[in-house]
């Protein structure tokens, strides 16, 4: 293999793994979109409280932001998979979507508890 032809890619791969390292703290507070179900039948409860990727106001990310809000719309009035009412941290995240302006009807009540 001819090395000019190489070092692009392997930059690219360095630079890729270095922001990947280096992002792996704003993974925290991250929302599951459930990517590998991309038309969910019910929905997982949410492992992770909302973080600033979501509630950092100008600094949030506007892609992960929409990502979530989509997710909602789309599913957010889906019964949880395993029959139970949402956890606290489920109702963070649609208290965060209702907040951002997602319509309430698009998110399932809260139960009582």
């Amino acid at each position: 293999m001819d090395p000019r032809r190489t070092r692009p890619f392997l930059l690219l791969a360095l630079t890729a793994a270095l922001l990947t390292g280096c992002s792996s703290g704003t993974q925290n507070g991250s929302f599951d979109a459930q990517p590998g179900t991309p038309s969910p039948t019910c929905l997982q409860h949410q492992g992770q409280e909302p973080g600033s990727r979501y509630t950092g106001g100008e600094k949030s990310d506007p892609t992960a932001v929409l990502e979530m809000m989509r997710f909602y719309t789309a599913n957010g009035t889906k019964a949880y998979c395993d029959g139970k009412p949402p956890t606290d941290t489920d109702l963070r995240w649609t208290r965060l979507y209702t907040d951002l302006g997602g319509g309430a009807g698009h998110v399932a009540a809260p139960a009582a508890r």
